[in-house]
């Protein structure tokens, strides 16, 4: 045990500080600290209420929401290619509505059946459902609060929670529990259902037409004199398409209204742009092919309004600009002139005993070194009626069979196979397969005749087709020979490839969207593959008809078919406006064969028209202007008459180009199940057309 004195040799211990003041140290800094802040706020709250008080007032007015309107523009205006205008926006009389964030369903209704009394006339109620007229019954809010006293306490919960159902399931309740009479209108309250409907589908801040038409002065009058009962309404006016050109206007396609908006299926890709979803889109042809150029620029504009729903600024964020103008490659002074040479020389096959059966006359005129179109003619022959309509349309979607006019087509597929060597001369023989009749050219009466390449073009051979087709296949022809198909897909194949350079069968690449490629036949046989190499399997359209020969007449290179000349600006006058771009000539391709080869080409055309006795194109030259280059063509089929009995009949075809040295044009013709008359008398009227186009050009432009 230590004792006390050892206690007294060592050192004090510390003393620890008594715990109940160190917390009272610590509240009063605590309390010091809070002041402070209590003092801080104080001053802020002076700085900002007595001090700065008129700034805060002014960005607190101005903090309340933004929203973004988007305004539409009108579109671009269509000339033709001298200036003439073709399609137009038609000035439209428009009651007008901007909703406001703060507008109540019950003082929309109560507008709209103010306007009923001012516009009665002016509204279709047409698509007007069970649904918007319960909407509008409901909008009333004594109608809401008799309905909604139809729904019990019980039904307002969810089963599974318990919980007070959101408004959007309570609305659908009370929907249910309108009657069918409540919902039962007038003529008068249906007209304020159908303007209620296109009210409450406006966004806020933005602006829908709600009726268009012819208002009257005093209608007009009377909505702008009582502008505090008309909440939100007034008076404008937006745009209609007017088209011109009666014989263009299915080419030239067609626009949505603005009811319709964007069709659904491009609505994704037109909001990427920048688009709303009402704008007025084309929706086919020219209109659609040119929606970029032709729809223009969105206004855009920011609404900003207070806490108390109150708009105090507006600003424009995008100016709106109206819509490119197109002009065209198309003369509509000509275009109506070749339009009337079809029906002309129509009439004719009529009164001569060929029309009955025909589907009617289609004719294609084009610039054979830039593809600018100078005429898509087309008539429409109901052949149990007799109705001639305007059918430019089947100038790209038509396809009939073309016939010998393919033939320049397959002597160049020879010369791509490496079986046809420059003007060769192969015998004009009938051809004679095992198992089927026998084929023979008109001209030879069953005779042997040695021919060159030009020659077949001029009299027509098809029997030199043939031979070609059966060289490619790597086949030559012997009497009596049977056919081995192991080679057949490649050689058609081969042959089909040939054509779609020269635009057969392949898409033409022409400036505007819905044009066919025409009818590639699946039914590969070797008779099929034999009557392909004279024209009498796959189907063609005029256009691609007039391709063809353009190519020929370009020297073997194949340009677009192209409708637009060039993009001019909008102008506030309506008239054509600056150049803004050129719509430049494009190059497909080029025959892959040598320029004496084309030159063959050219020179059997040339035959056609001037040969001799048995050139089959010689009616074109008769009372010609120029010289032309041709190939005619004839396609046999049988066709029913209106009693059911097979008729005897052909496609009367046309490739052609003018003048002969120094082609400016090319024309594709295609005139369908015309009558063959005993002795095998066709129509001639495929060649006639085809002379009075090329003096019509002439006779207008003249020839350089």
């Amino acid at each position: 045990m230590k004792s006390k004195n050892n206690l007294k040799n060592n050192k004090v211990p510390h003393v620890l500080e008594n715990p109940s003041k160190a917390i009272l140290k610590r509240i009063n800094v605590l309390f010091f600290i809070i002041f402070a802040l209590f003092l801080i706020l104080i001053g802020r709250l002076y700085q900002m209420q007595i001090a700065n008080r008129g700034f805060y007032d002014k960005k607190l007015a101005t903090s309340g929401s933004m929203s973004t309107v988007t305004e539409g523009t009108a579109r671009g205006q269509i000339f033709d290619a001298t200036g003439n205008l073709m399609v137009s926006n038609k000035s439209v009389q428009t009651i007008n509505f901007t909703r406001t964030n703060m507008m109540s369903a019950e003082e929309m209704r109560q507008v709209a059946l103010k306007l009923v009394s001012v516009i009665p006339e002016s509204i279709s109620t047409d698509s007007l459902t069970e649904r918007d007229r319960i909407d509008f019954f409901l909008a009333d809010p004594e109608n809401l609060a008799k309905v909604q006293s139809r729904v019990s306490d019980k039904d307002l919960l969810d089963k599974k929670t318990g919980e007070r159902l959101d408004e959007g399931k309570l609305y659908a309740k009370y929907v249910k529990k309108v009657t069918k009479a409540e919902a039962s209108f007038d003529s008068d309250t249906e007209i304020a259902a159908m303007l209620y409907k296109k009210m409450n589908a406006t966004s806020n801040f933005a602006t829908t037409i709600i009726a268009s038409g012819e208002f009257t002065a005093e209608q007009q009058a009377k909505i702008a004199e009582n502008e505090r009962y008309f909440k939100g309404i007034s008076v404008g006016t937006t745009w209609e398409r007017e088209y011109h050109d009666p014989t263009l206007t299915s080419i030239l396609g067609t626009v949505t209204s603005e009811k319709t908006g964007i069709p659904a299926e491009d609505l994704a890709s037109y909001l990427k742009k920048g688009y709303s979803r009402n704008d007025r889109v084309g929706t086919s042809y020219l209109e659609k092919g040119y929606e970029d150029a032709l729809h223009g620029t969105n206004a855009v504009k920011r609404v900003i309004v207070d806490k108390q729903g109150h708009v105090k600024k507006e600003e424009t964020l995008v100016k709106g600009e109206n819509g490119n103008n197109l002009k065209l490659t198309i003369d509509s002074k000509f275009q109506q002139g070749v339009q009337d040479i079809l029906k002309r020389n129509f009439d004719a096959l009529q009164r001569e005993g060929y029309g009955a059966l025909s589907q009617g006359a289609y004719a294609v005129v084009m610039n054979p070194s830039t593809g600018g179109i100078y005429a898509m003619a087309g008539i429409a022959h109901d052949k149990t009626t007799g109705q001639i309509t305007d059918d430019a349309l089947g100038t790209i979607q038509n396809g009939f069979t073309p016939g010998s006019v393919v033939k320049m087509g397959t002597i160049t597929a020879g010369w791509e196979n490496n079986v046809l060597s420059g003007n060769q001369v192969l015998n004009d023989q009938p051809i004679n397969i095992l198992g089927s009749a026998p084929k023979q050219s008109w001209f030879t009466n069953g005779q042997v005749t040695p021919i060159s390449a030009v020659q077949a073009l001029e009299y027509s051979s098809n029997t030199y087709m043939i031979q070609t087709a059966l060289n490619i296949m790597g086949q030559p022809y012997q009497s009596g020979m049977t056919i081995f198909t192991s080679k057949l897909d490649d050689s058609f194949k081969k042959m089909r490839k040939t054509y779609g350079e020269y635009g057969l069968g392949v898409a033409t690449g022409i400036d505007i969207p819905g044009a066919s490629n025409g009818f590639i036949g699946q039914d590969a046989d070797a008779a099929n593959y034999l009557d392909e190499s004279f024209g009498q399997y796959d189907t063609y359209t005029p256009m691609q008809l007039a391709q063809y020969a353009a190519t020929i007449a370009n020297n073997g290179n194949r340009v677009t078919p192209r409708l637009v000349d060039g993009v001019y600006g909008s102008t506030t006058d309506g008239t054509l406006g600056k150049l803004e771009k050129t719509i430049a000539s494009k190059t497909l391709n080029t025959i892959p064969v040598s320029q004496d080869n084309i030159k063959l080409l050219q020179q059997g055309m040339y035959q056609v028209t001037h040969g001799g006795s048995m050139a089959t194109g010689k009616d074109v030259m008769n009372g010609a202007s120029v010289s032309i280059n041709a190939k005619t063509g004839t396609s046999e089929t049988f066709t029913l008459d209106a009693a059911g009995n097979q008729v005897y009949t052909s496609v009367n075809n046309v490739v052609a180009y003018a003048p002969s040295e120094n082609p400016q044009i090319a024309i594709g013709v295609m005139i369908p199940d015309t009558i063959i008359k005993d002795g095998g008398v066709t129509t001639h009227a495929n060649q006639d057309v085809t002379r009075d186009i090329v003096n019509l050009y002439n006779s207008m432009y003249g020839f350089k």
